[in-house]
């Protein structure tokens, strides 16, 4: 199998590796740049654990391949928070309203919804429910994804949650 040296960008931080040319971005995340956060469920696009975020926006990691991804912003779940000592407004409303249970699709969850903050800072739990209806969860209902997601635009915009 052919290879290419490649640069990603991930999480601001530069990562010169190479890889086979047909290993998925997943892949290349996880087993290239150490990056594990980034989960892999059906490895079909379906589930949603692997979505990242490209240059901003969702995509999912298991259907784009690494060298799709050359000289392109990538942010995984590990570069959500500001820093190591405090959590995305988003994370810790998730912690706060129990929405994570057994943490394989949170994030794929978080990336999603702060590309949906990003682009609607006052989502309605209608518009919550849309933006990750493309992500499964087998444990928590959703319904506590959507409290954590409102509690967190809310601290975004600077309300009181």
């Amino acid at each position: 199998m052919s290879e290419r040296r490649i640069t990603l960008a991930v999480n601001g931080q530069r990562h010169d590796i190479t890889v086979p040319v047909r290993r998925s971005l997943a892949d290349a995340l996880r087993q290239d740049c150490g990056l594990t956060g980034t989960h892999l469920g059906c490895e079909h696009g379906v589930c949603g654990a692997c979505t990242v975020l490209v240059d901003g926006r969702s995509a999912r990691a298991c259907l784009m391949l690494a060298v799709q991804a050359e000289n392109l912003a990538i942010t995984t779940v590990e570069g959500l928070a500001p820093d190591a000592a405090m959590l995305h407004p988003l994370q810790q409303a998730f912690a706060n309203n129990h929405a994570l249970q057994c943490g394989f699709c949170t994030p794929g969850m978080l990336t999603t919804l702060v590309e949906l903050l990003a682009e609607n800072p006052s989502p309605s739990a209608a518009e919550v429910r849309v933006a990750i209806s493309g992500n499964l969860c087998r444990c928590t209902g959703y319904e506590t994804i959507v409290a954590a997601t409102l509690e967190a635009a809310a601290v975004m915009r600077g309300e009181a949650a």
